[in-house]
């Protein structure tokens, strides 16, 4: 491993280390994707939404159940709609999905919630999907 100087200090470069993950990630936009559909639909629930938001509307139910059980302190109606939003695609991907690790999944949902919701919104979520992992015995 060699050690690089920067101006602001010494950065590690080695191939065991991995690579921060860029907003440019196919991955992120993909979630972005997914939540900005989610969000659209919640306004418009009539419509069927895209056929990539189907199988997370087809689990509403359940997932608005756990969402309920993570966060008793707001109802789902109190939920700020982005934040609703990110929370129902990571609990659907940690909890129904499970194709994706759970670190992964709760990075990317605060991520989100930093990049789109209010100051409060990553804070919010992490808690939220911290109780979840508890209740459900989620090994991370």
């Amino acid at each position: 491993m060699r050690i690089l100087r920067r101006e602001s200090g010494y950065q590690r470069k080695s191939s065991s280390y991995p690579r921060m993950k860029k907003k440019s990630d196919p991955r992120h936009l993909n979630r972005t994707k997914l939540m900005q559909d989610l969000f659209s639909w919640q306004f418009r629930p009539e419509k069927k939404g895209s056929s990539k938001i189907q199988p997370i509307i087809a689990k509403l139910p359940e997932i608005d159940e756990l969402i309920a059980q993570s966060a008793p302190d707001r109802p789902i109606s109190e939920i700020n709609k982005i934040d609703l939003s990110i929370l129902r695609l990571a609990v659907f991907e940690l909890i129904i999905d499970k194709g994706v690790p759970p670190k992964v999944v709760i990075d990317e949902a605060v991520e989100l919630g930093k990049e789109y919701g209010s100051d409060s919104s990553a804070s919010f979520i992490n808690g939220a999907l911290g109780k979840l992992i508890e209740i459900k015995k989620i090994k991370i």
